[in-house]
C-alpha cells in the first residue's frame, strides 16, 4: 500500500518576534527598531492565529505533514506557531537554523514527528562579495525507511531592481546546482530531493532555469548526466496564476523542484499524479486569504507596523504551495 505525504511551502511574511524581544541580538534590534515599532504581543498573536487558520485548512483540514517556511525570525515565533496548530492533534517538530540575514529572517521546517525521523540539517551561506541568505537542508527518514532531503530557499529580493539584484539570485541558483551534485556524490544518484522556496524569480528566469537547472522537461531530468531539477511550477504561469501579486500581476516566485528519483516511474519516493496524470501540485488559494473574496486581488497581509501596507487582519503577501508525495 502506498503512503502519501502532503508537503507545503509558505513565505509567511515578516513573522517577527515582539519589538523588544530578549531573543534578538543587539545589532538586529538596532536595525529593526523603527520597522518594528508597535509590533507587540497582541499584533504577533493575531498574526500567528491568522497563519494557523490557513495552515490548519491544508491537506483537507488535517494540516501538512511537512511545512517549509521562510521569513520567520527565531525559534520563539516558530514555537508559537506550532502551539497554535495543536488542535490538529499532530506531533509537530521544528527544524530551524538561526542565520545572519540582515533582517534576521530565517528558513525553517515544521514536520510530523510521528511520520518522519529527522536526521540532521546543513546550512550554507551564499556569497557575492558579502553574505546573502543561506540554503537550508534538512534530512528525513520516511516511514518506509527511505531518505528524503528537503532544501529550503529564500533568494535575494528584487527591491534593488530586477536586473540589479539578479546576480545574487544567479549565484544562489548556481550554489544550489553544485549542492545537488554533492548530494548525489554522497547519497547516490537515486536520492529523493525536494527543493522548495521563495526564489524571487519565476521558473523561466535565468537563475532558476540556467543556473539551478530547473526545467519542465521530464527527459532532460531523468537522462541528465549531472543532476537537474524538475520544476513542478511550470504550468502555473501559463494559466495566469501566481504565488505573489504585485500591482495585480501574478508572479510564480514560490517553487517546488524535485530530483529525478521523484518523477521516475520506478522511483521509491515520487510525486503523486491525479487522474489526468498531472502532478498533484497546488497553489493554495484559500478564499479566506483573498481580499474581498475575489482572486487575483492582492492578499490582505500583515507587515511590520512602520509600513503603510500594514494590515493587522492580514496573513501574508504570498500564497502557500503544496505537493503530494508518495512512496
Amino acid at each position: 500500500m502506498k503512503n502519501q505525504y502532503y508537503i507545503a511551502w509558505w513565505n509567511v511574511e515578516n513573522l517577527f518576534d515582539v519589538f523588544n524581544s530578549t531573543q534578538r541580538p543587539a545589532w538586529l534590534q538596532s536595525k529593526l527598531k523603527s520597522e518594528l515599532k508597535g509590533w507587540d504581543t497582541d499584533v504577533l498573536n493575531r498574526k500567528i492565529r491568522n497563519l494557523a487558520s490557513i495552515i490548519s485548512q491544508m491537506n483537507n483540514n488535517t494540516g501538512p505533514d511537512i511545512l517549509g517556511l521562510c521569513e520567520v525570525e527565531n525559534l520563539v515565533t516558530l514555537e508559537k506557531l506550532k502551539s497554535a496548530l495543536q488542535l490538529l492533534g499532530r506531533n509537530y517538530g521544528i527544524v530551524h537554523h538561526d542565520t545572519n540575514d540582515l533582517r534576521g529572517i530565517d528558513v525553517a521546517f515544521i514536520y510530523d514527528k510521528d511520520k518522519f525521523i529527522f536526521q540532521g540539517s546543513f546550512s550554507h551561506v551564499i556569497l557575492k562579495r558579502t553574505a546573502t541568505r543561506d540554503l537550508f537542508q534538512a534530512n528525513f527518514l520516511t516511514p518506509k525507511n527511505q531518505d528524503l532531503i528537503l532544501i529550503g530557499n529564500h533568494w535575494t529580493a528584487r527591491s534593488a531592481g530586477v536586473l540589479e539584484s539578479e546576480p545574487y539570485r544567479i549565484i544562489a541558483g548556481e550554489t544550489l546546482s553544485y549542492w545537488m551534485e554533492r548530494i548525489v556524490e554522497i547519497k547516490g544518484k537515486d536520492i529523493a530531493v525536494l527543493v522548495m522556496g521563495d526564489m524571487n524569480d519565476e521558473p523561466f528566469n535565468r537563475s532558476v532555469k540556467d543556473y539551478a537547472l530547473g526545467t519542465n522537461s521530464h527527459n532532460k531530468v531523468v537522462y541528465a548526466r549531472s543532476p537537474r531539477l524538475f520544476n513542478l511550477m511550470w504550468p502555473f504561469p501559463g494559466h495566469g496564476l501566481g504565488t505573489y501579486y504585485y500591482n495585480n500581476f501574478p508572479y510564480v516566485f514560490d517553487q517546488l523542484l524535485v530530483s529525478k528519483e521523484m518523477i521516475k516511474s520506478t522511483g521509491k519516493i515520487k510525486i503523486a499524479k491525479g487522474a489526468n496524470h498531472e502532478y498533484l501540485t497546488r497553489i493554495e488559494m484559500i478564499p479566506e486569504m483573498v481580499s474581498g473574496g475575489r482572486y487575483p486581488n492582492p492578499i490582505a497581509h500583515g507587515r511590520p507596523s512602520k509600513k503603510s501596507s500594514f494590515n493587522p487582519a492580514g496573513f501574508s503577501d504570498h500564497y502557500p504551495v503544496s505537493v503530494v508525495v508518495e512512496e
